[in-house]
């Protein structure tokens, strides 16, 4: 099967993924869009908004569509990096054993990741960046495909550890969960209020995920696509050349290279669901803004002037 009709059958499978996960979740169209195009980027996301916007479901109703293993993880105050990753037990032979944490799924939810200290957080960074983990000097690999999803919720900051930078850029995408619409509302309201159970299909397994995520790699790049990027990111650091007023008089720190790269596979998966074969500077236009918003520092200036992350990356576009 050439390339060009792997990808038409993506785009079929992509859309019959897309109707079977919204006969539970109601609009959003975004914010599955955007998951969905993390899971066959081989990225992260993280989820962010208030409580009671379906964030849990959402993960929830993907995972049993694509048919993969899924574990939750209540982050709290007292969880252990052992708590995840799993420990070393003494057997009924006496000889030391390594029991396998809920870390060893496909699909991890990572549920108010924030409320969890730094020493727990930090435990998910060689599980995000290496697909493996380190018990006891021994490595173990994580099963495959493998993605983290964690929510988080911006208004409560009381016993909340903030995430630090470096576990920020581990995640492809920071997807805002806004409210429904008041016909969306509607729908879910009629929905979850009666006594109807929805059956879900598994639309596809992993395998054929795998196969995907080395198709979107392989898709061609234009180079004036890749320069647009890779110029886009560098204007959001205040100490280059082509940086603009915006970014000197607004920005502490800008992105790192893990954001232009982001940026091009992200825009290779875009423009892959779209039934083109090859993206062009709209697919990189249309995630900048998830793949940005978690990577810039605003400064003191930005918070007093009520400049918003979005609009500083939509100048910056």
């Amino acid at each position: 099967m050439s390339d060009k009709a792997e990808l038409d059958q993506l785009v079929q499978d992509y859309n019959r993924l897309k109707t079977e996960i919204h006969k539970v979740i109601v609009g959003q169209e975004d914010v599955v869009d955007q998951v969905l195009i993390s899971i066959f980027s081989r990225g992260h996301c993280l989820l962010v908004g208030v409580p009671g916007l379906a964030k849990t479901l959402l993960v929830n109703t993907i995972s049993d569509c694509l048919g993969l293993s899924f574990n939750r993880v209540q982050f709290t105050p007292d969880l252990m990096p052992s708590d995840i990753i799993g420990s070393e037990i003494l057997d009924e032979n006496r000889t030391f054993k390594f029991l396998k944490g809920p870390l060893f799924s496909n699909i991890i939810l990572a549920d108010e990741i924030n409320r969890t200290p730094p020493k727990t957080q930090a435990a998910l960074l060689e599980a995000m960046q290496e697909r493996s983990v380190t018990a006891a000097g021994t490595t173990y690999l994580l099963p495959k495909p493998f993605f983290v999803l964690a929510t988080q919720n911006p208004i409560e900051q009381e016993g909340t550890y903030p995430l630090p930078e470096a576990q920020l850029d581990r995640f492809m995408f920071n997807i805002w969960v806004d409210y429904p619409k008041y016909e969306e509302e509607l729908a879910i309201v009629k929905a979850t209020t009666s006594d109807t159970n929805i059956a879900l299909n598994q639309m596809l397994d992993s395998e054929s995920i795998m196969k995907y995520q080395d198709l979107i790699r392989r898709i061609p790049v234009a180079d004036n696509v890749l320069e647009y990027a890779v110029k886009l990111v560098a204007r959001t650091r205040n100490s280059d050349n082509s940086a603009p007023k915006l970014t000197k008089d607004f920005i502490t720190w800008g992105a790192g290279p893990r954001a232009s790269q982001y940026l091009i596979v992200g825009a290779k998966c875009h423009a892959a669901i779209n039934g083109k074969y090859s993206p062009d500077i709209e697919d990189v236009k249309a995630i900048a803004k998830p793949i940005l918003r978690h990577r810039l520092v605003k400064n003191y200036r930005a918070e007093a002037e009520g400049y918003s992350m979005d609009q500083i990356i939509e100048e910056l576009l």
